[in-house]
């Protein structure tokens, strides 16, 4: 398996991106602490190997925070996911944030150990928040990974 670069998103991303959103998200948009995003229309990271994407990260500056707005990588295990949120701490620091955070819901165990194996820690449970998010997106299942109900969004952060 070949190595792997990462660089910023281009418009040309943008399509993929989208279609991207659709097939792992369910739809275009993605809500966080009842904020909407379109990911398509966030800055953020590509991964690449053998010309073939295989990783997106995409953020959200407001003043001095970074959220990380959605994490994908389409090859595990090889370290896409942690040179991703390298470069999205490298942006946060470089744009003045004091904090690098993201949002995942309660089922999302993987996520949780990811984030705290790279230097997050848990910041705060919005219980029931995921009710509020349905309205909005109605595509968000019920049960999730492992059967697990959907309710809660989970806070991690990275202080900078």
């Amino acid at each position: 398996m070949g190595a792997f670069s990462i660089r910023p998103i281009s418009g040309e991303d943008r399509q993929w991106i989208a279609d991207l959103m659709v097939d792992h998200w369910g739809a275009e948009i993605v809500v966080s602490r009842g904020v909407v995003y379109t990911g398509a229309d966030l800055p953020g990271f590509i991964a690449e190997m053998d010309g073939e994407r295989v990783g997106l990260l995409t953020l959200n500056i407001a003043g001095e925070d970074c959220e990380i707005v959605t994490l994908d990588s389409l090859k595990e295990g090889i370290g896409i996911g942690a040179a991703l949120i390298d470069a999205a701490r490298q942006t946060a620091l470089d744009a003045g944030c004091r904090r690098l955070w993201f949002i995942t819901t309660n089922d999302n165990l993987h996520m949780i150990g990811f984030g705290q194996k790279r230097g997050f820690e848990l910041a705060a449970v919005h219980r029931g928040a995921i009710a509020v998010s349905r309205k909005i997106k109605p595509q968000i299942p019920a049960i999730g990974i492992d059967g697990i109900p959907i309710r809660d969004e989970i806070e991690l952060e990275m202080i900078l």
